[in-house]
């Protein structure tokens, strides 16, 4: 009996054991809708956004400063325009993001467009430009979605898309001197998609943050108030070659200024293109950016990119309106 009664009391150990075990892992893994684990994400890309430090504001402007700012009306996606290519990475490869983007602007961009194409399509911006914003999708792996694209992207990203609940298209100046027209088909790109592996995050520019606390601003997935919205903000680089509309690696064309918003050398201002996004999420419920699979989520890989379709007489107003200083809206 007492033998017995010491293999029951060790059974139940182990069976304790291998609870707790699971517990742990499971606290710090999300899975999927079909109770699959997303590979590598956990709790701590996470952070309380009242634990993130304000961040250092923006620069003064300087006596020559282009202090103006346009925005561009160009909805938020109620069109549904997502696919899994990337017209600036990968032009002519279907599918060749291996993730979901979603779209404002152009509406026929995909992985086979051309200048032509988006000088000819559709667009959703009200003031006519034809321009193609792009970046990748943000889901709750917790649901399954029943948008086609929802399941088409596979390597992982899986779960219901979160709409945007708003989506800000923005221009503005530089803080030190006037700016110049950016080219038609201008190619850019903010931020590193492979980040996570990547030796340095010298290309990383996630910005993530809570609506409520405008001057915050983190790497991490924010852990946002009840009553705000999850926020995404993506800054392009505004310093333009003055010969290119692409480079090889997507980026030496186009870079960011220093750290005084002074331009390299050999290099010149153009408007600065700013994304913001935003999103309904519940206070507890976890996200997870759409990204290669080996990226694992991490919200450090968080970028968009961006063709200017702007005919030259658009662009013009863009330029004029941030060099006078004011307040536009097209």
């Amino acid at each position: 009996m007492r033998n017995e009664r010491r293999l029951l009391t060790l059974l139940v150990c182990l069976v304790l054991g291998i609870g707790l075990t699971a517990a742990a892992l499971g606290a710090t893994r999300l899975a999927s809708p079909d109770g699959k684990p997303h590979s590598g994400m956990n709790t701590r890309d996470y952070v309380d956004i009242r634990d993130v430090p304000p961040g250092p504001g923006e620069l003064s402007a300087g006596p020559d400063a282009s202090t103006g700012r346009v925005t561009v009306d160009c909805g938020r996606n109620e069109e549904h325009h997502y696919n899994e290519d990337n017209l600036v990475v990968s032009p002519g490869l279907r599918a060749g993001a291996h993730h979901t983007h979603a779209y404002v602007g152009n509406l026929s961009t995909n992985a086979m467009s051309t200048d032509a194409s988006l000088a000819a399509a559709a667009t959703s911006c009200r003031g006519g430009d034809r321009s193609t914003y792009y970046w990748p999708v943000l889901r709750r792996p917790d649901r399954a979605g029943g948008h086609p694209q929802e399941s088409s992207a596979g390597h992982g990203n899986a779960g219901e898309i979160l709409p945007e609940a708003a989506v800000s298209v923005e221009f503005r100046g530089s803080p030190v001197g006037k700016v110049v027209p950016m080219p038609r088909f201008l190619r850019a790109m903010t931020g590193d998609a492979v980040a996570y592996t990547a030796a340095s995050d010298g290309d990383v520019r996630a910005r993530w943050g809570c609506s409520g606390s405008p001057d915050r601003f983190t790497t991490r997935y924010p852990r946002c108030p009840a009553g705000e919205r999850l926020t995404r903000t993506l800054v392009f680089p505004s310093c333009w070659n003055g010969l290119d509309t692409e480079s090889p690696g997507h980026r030496s064309h186009l870079v960011f200024p220093a750290s005084n918003g002074v331009c390299p050398q050999g290099t010149f201002a153009v408007p600065q293109l700013r994304i913001s996004l935003a999103y309904e999420v519940s206070p507890g419920v976890l996200v997870a950016v759409d990204s290669f699979p080996e990226q694992r989520h991490s919200p450090k890989t968080d970028h968009a990119m961006f063709v200017d379709a702007m005919t030259d007489a658009q662009m013009a107003s863009v330029v004029a309106c941030l060099n006078d200083g004011r307040t536009c809206r097209t």
